[in-house]
C-alpha cells in the first residue's frame, strides 16, 4: 500500500501510475449477492449449468460489479492520512473489455491523470483505472474515474 500524509502529496503524482491494489477473487456467491442487490439476474451471471454451456463456458461476473470494485481497490492500495471523507463523482467513460467468468482474480492499476483542489480542502482526483484479470493480457475494464476528496 502507498502511502500518502495530505492530499496535495497525492495531487504531486498527477500524470503517474500511482499504485496497484491487491487481487480480489470474484466468486459466485459474490456475483450472486450482485444480482440480488441489483436485480440484474440475468442467466449468464445466475445460473451456473445454463451458462457452463454458454459463451464462456462459465458464469460472468456483470459489468458493473466489477466496475463497483474500484472504491475497494483504491482502499486496498492507497491511503492518505490527512482526508476525513471521500465521494465518488462519476465516471467520464468506462468500457468492458473482456468477460470475467467465475473464479477471476482482479486487480486495478491506478493512474493518476489530474487533481486539483475544487473548493478549500476539496480535491477532485481524474483517476485512469484499469483492472486486469490475472492471466490476461487485455483489461476486463478501463474507466476514467472522478473523485473529490475533503481534508
Amino acid at each position: 500500500m502507498r502511502r500518502f500524509e495530505t492530499l496535495s502529496e497525492l495531487a504531486a503524482c498527477a500524470g503517474q501510475d500511482v499504485a496497484t491494489s491487491d487481487w480480489v477473487e470474484l466468486t459466485q456467491q459474490r456475483i450472486d449477492g450482485f444480482a440480488e442487490a441489483t436485480g440484474d439476474r440475468q442467466w449468464i451471471h445466475v445460473d451456473v449449468q445454463r451458462a457452463a454451456s454458454g459463451p464462456f463456458g462459465a458464469p460472468i461476473a456483470h459489468g458493473l460489479l466489477t466496475l463497483s470494485l474500484i472504491p475497494h481497490f483504491v482502499a486496498s492500495a492507497l491511503s492518505v492520512c490527512q482526508v476525513r471523507m471521500g465521494m465518488n463523482y462519476g465516471f467520464d467513460k468506462v468500457r468492458f473489455t473482456s468477460p470475467v467468468p467465475v473464479g477471476s482474480r482482479l486487480r486495478a492499476h491506478l493512474h493518476l491523470l489530474q487533481a486539483g483542489e475544487v473548493a478549500p480542502g476539496t480535491w477532485q482526483f481524474g483517476w485512469q483505472v484499469s483492472i486486469e484479470r490475472e492471466g490476461h493480457a487485455k483489461p476486463a475494464c478501463v474507466a476514467h474515474w472522478l473523485c473529490r476528496w475533503q481534508q
